[in-house]
């Protein structure tokens, strides 16, 4: 079967890190969450108190960061999951604070981390047979991508959906004070003049607000097997 490369692009808590990771493992495919890693940047950042107005400070920064994804096994019979190291440290429930989720978007809009990670991503998907979710994978990092899919849902919904994950990690947020992060993601994110959230001409839109989970994935894998077999025969 011919491997391809999918791009999930989209705003926050629509689905799409969820999504990514279900239809990578349908698939066999490696799945990278790109929002890990400008997490684990940010994350860096804020502990090294970088100053994002000082360039040389920032390019310093970047040299001295190390990302990579490991697989962790869980219980006997559940699928490993992929889980974000810093520098050689496991950080993926550091990453998901609120504290970080707050200053992400201002590192993510810097030209020079953009160049620093997109120029891995882009190496990570040489060989293809890879899921990507983020905010310019279809349009930046892989605008060759066989299969680019755009999520987004209401604001309030999306809200909703990172209050209970933030609930799973043991974070009690008030769900006005996660739709205001959110929204204030969303303008950064789109008005970026660095590589803006913004759809694909040729992706196709998936509105997650009134379907389930499972008819996202159903959906997604359809879509995915649709450019997938017809390359194979």
């Amino acid at each position: 079967m011919n491997k391809i490369i999918i791009a999930i692009d989209g705003y926050s808590a629509c689905g799409k890190s969820s999504t990514a990771k279900v239809v990578a493992s349908a698939l066999g495919y490696a799945y990278i969450d790109s929002g890990a890693m400008y997490r684990a940047v940010t994350l860096y950042f804020l502990q090294n108190y970088i100053s994002l107005d000082n360039p040389r400070e920032v390019a310093n920064a970047l040299h001295r960061i190390d990302i990579e994804f490991r697989l962790a096994h869980t219980a006997a019979g559940e699928a490993p999951h992929s889980e974000t190291y810093l520098n050689g440290l496991q950080v993926e429930q550091e990453i998901r604070q609120m504290y970080v989720s707050d200053q992400v978007s201002e590192v993510s809009r810097l030209a020079e981390v953009r160049h620093f990670l997109v120029a891995q991503q882009q190496k990570m998907g040489k060989r293809k047979g890879l899921v990507m979710d983020g905010r310019d994978i279809g349009t930046v990092v892989f605008p060759q991508a066989e299969l680019k899919l755009f999520m987004t849902a209401d604001l309030l919904e999306r809200g909703r959906r990172r209050q209970v994950e933030l609930l799973e990690h043991g974070q009690l947020v008030n769900i006005d004070e996660i739709v205001d992060n959110l929204r204030k993601r969303d303008q950064i994110d789109t008005s970026r003049s660095e590589s803006p959230l913004r759809q694909a001409a040729d992706a196709v839109v998936i509105n997650t607000t009134n379907i389930t989970f499972e008819e996202q994935i159903d959906l997604s894998l359809r879509l995915a097997y649709s450019k997938i077999l017809p390359q194979s025969q």
